[in-house]
């Protein structure tokens, strides 16, 4: 697993636990960064898997 998606998915669980308990404001920042850190990802992964498709010469 990427460490990206790692982080991503830690800011998710400590969003879900404080979430569980009653932190609303920190459940809140972690569940968006679990978001940002997500979006980041996938995007550097389109750019990493389009510059590979045109460094090899297309498909």
């Amino acid at each position: 697993m990427s460490n990206l998606l790692y982080w991503a998915l830690l800011f998710l669980v400590v969003g879900v636990v404080a979430a569980a308990l009653g932190f609303g404001g920190v459940a809140g920042t972690a569940i968006e960064a679990a978001r940002i850190v997500f979006w980041v990802a996938i995007v550097l992964f389109v750019v990493a898997l389009v510059s590979g498709l045109i460094g090899r010469g297309g498909v």
